[in-house]
């Protein structure tokens, strides 16, 4: 089977077209807006306004499934009154549409309580799995490994941008598209240490890393990160090919590999290691 995956031009979702069609985004961080007031920042929820962004999408793509990869929720480990008040009705809103797919990440703790009683949701595991010959997970543990035996992986977690500053020390940052291969060696190695047999697979599945679609949550900087920065296991451990990955601007301009854009003057050298929590 055929399998197309194409972002939407100058925006943070794709459309996977095969058997059906898939609408996919990730990284709504709903609540997010109770924990900034939290802060001393007000800001008003930004729900509709999002909600008829992703409406968009819908009346643009058609889609048969939508694909929410992880961090659906903002708040960890409790749950916010905007949390409970907004998730169920925005999730019911999207299953007007087509059927939901859930694939939790790091901040949905507990999501499973904000789940209305409705047959076209469905909450999948957090290790990911297998729809139509595509893997998805949210990529804050570590994949299941049927996983690897898919055609494509759509993975999240990392908020994907390049940083680019100018000789003056100006900086500005644009959310993009990774796409890459598996490290296959340093997965079976993984694999093997915890007793888990990889699956055979003639396959060597591409992996995209998909950009977050709530504006507020921040990014991390591929083109300044090594690995200590990358979030997720399956990252951090060079499981994925970050080194060799191909980075595309939302407005689908290509900018090359990433190890050749950590070269050029636009990248910001830094020295230590930085971790970054989400």
């Amino acid at each position: 089977m055929t399998i197309d995956i194409e972002p939407l031009l100058d925006e943070p979702a794709l459309l996977v077209k095969g058997q059906s069609r898939i609408l996919v985004f990730s990284d709504l961080h709903i609540g997010i807006e109770w924990d900034l007031y939290n802060s001393g920042f007000l800001v008003p929820s930004g729900l509709e306004r999002r909600l008829k962004k992703i409406e968009g999408y819908i009346e643009q793509t058609k889609p048969d499934r939508i694909v929410l990869l992880g961090d659906i929720k903002h708040n960890v480990p409790q749950i916010s009154w905007q949390e409970r008040d907004e998730i169920p009705m925005f999730l019911e809103k999207l299953a007007l549409h087509a059927e939901i797919d859930i694939f939790p990440g790091n901040h949905d703790g507990g999501i499973e309580f904000l789940l209305p009683k409705n047959k076209r949701i469905h909450l999948h595991p957090s290790r990911g799995d297998i729809i139509e010959g595509v893997g998805y997970f949210h990529g804050h543990t570590w994949p299941e490994p049927k996983l690897l035996t898919a055609q494509h992986l759509i993975v999240a977690h990392n908020h994907p941008t390049l940083r680019i500053t100018d000789s003056l020390g100006y900086s500005t940052s644009e959310q993009v598209w990774v796409k890459t291969k598996l490290n296959h060696k340093k997965l079976k190695n993984h694999f093997e240490k915890i007793g888990v047999e990889m699956p055979e697979s003639d396959t060597q599945p591409d992996v995209v890393v998909i950009p977050a679609f709530n504006e507020l949550c921040g990014g991390v900087a591929f083109n300044e990160a090594i690995l200590d920065d990358l979030l997720g296991p399956a990252f951090s451990s060079g499981s994925i090919d970050i080194a060799n990955a191909d980075i595309y601007l939302l407005d689908g301009m290509y900018m090359g590999k990433l190890k050749d854009i950590k070269k050029l003057s636009i990248t910001k050298k830094r020295k230590g290691k930085r971790r970054r929590g989400r």
